[in-house]
């Protein structure tokens, strides 16, 4: 046995989850400490929070990159962090409506719409940001990236209208919920944490059966996201099981026999 196995046990963890507390490593304070140095940090953070993070770790050492990191020539990456985060995570917290300009796909453009911010997305596969919105006119529920924004002004609805709209999106999104269920197989028990790890973006709840020792993980997603939870269960091969969810079962076998046919093995 590990002797650092319960550092990472799924049970311990979301136990501590469910009461509020997080472990913080030394490492992840003196990381967090020469981020916080960055000239980025005040755009992505208030200054009241800015100054608060710092105060408690005034007593850290950062870290010293001047050696143990060398930067080599790369391709352009995206920049996770977006100017817009900040503000629409405010109008978001505060249930507020916005007047939206955004350009579709052929670089259309639709001027000042009325919409009401749900969720920011991130999409693993693609690296970008997305507003999930509810269109006031149309009574449709939207998904704009927020490199498509051009602008974004606050609109005041009162709290009945912004009560009404949630109850109108979330019963839209359960129109749109997928589910399906994952079964760890019993060998790669001890592998959980990593493929927990596969799924961390996706809504999901973990069972463990005590006379057979497995591991039962149901995943809840979106879907137009069916593709990405596909190539994580490929990613994880031997590891699990699509043990329900018709769609998912018939695109592995699907997948499975294409590969045996490149190889002409029947």
């Amino acid at each position: 046995m590990n002797l650092f196995e319960k550092i990472f046990n799924y049970q311990l963890i979301s136990r501590l989850a469910d009461s509020g507390t997080f472990m913080i490593t030394a490492q992840e304070r003196a990381w967090l400490k020469t981020m916080l140095a960055s000239p980025s940090a005040s755009a992505a953070f208030t200054p009241h929070t800015l100054n608060k993070l710092r105060s408690m770790l005034e007593a850290e050492k950062p870290l010293d990159l001047s050696k143990a990191f060398i930067e080599k020539a790369g391709s352009l990456e995206k920049q996770v962090f977006h100017p817009l985060l900040r503000p629409l995570r405010r109008l978001i917290t505060e249930k507020s409506g916005i007047r939206l300009t955004y350009r579709v796909k052929d670089e259309r453009s639709f001027q000042d719409e009325m919409a009401f911010p749900y969720k920011l997305e991130y999409s693993m596969v693609k690296k970008e940001w997305y507003l999930l919105w509810y269109h006031m006119r149309h009574r449709a529920l939207m998904s704009t990236k927020l490199q498509k924004i051009d602008s974004v002004h606050e609109l005041p609805v009162s709290i009945d209208r912004a009560e009404q709209m949630e109850a109108e999106i979330e019963n839209l999104l359960l129109k749109l919920q997928q589910h399906a269920t994952i079964q760890v197989i019993k060998e790669y028990n001890r592998e959980l944490s990593r493929i927990l790890y596969a799924f961390s973006c996706f809504e999901k709840d973990v069972d463990y059966d005590d006379i057979h020792h497995t591991y039962t993980i149901r995943l809840t997603f979106l879907s137009n996201e069916s593709e990405y939870v596909l190539s994580k269960i490929r990613f994880l091969g031997k590891r699990v099981k699509v043990v329900e969810g018709e769609h998912l079962q018939r695109r592995m076998h699907e997948s499975a026999m294409k590969a045996l046919g490149r190889y002409e093995i029947e």
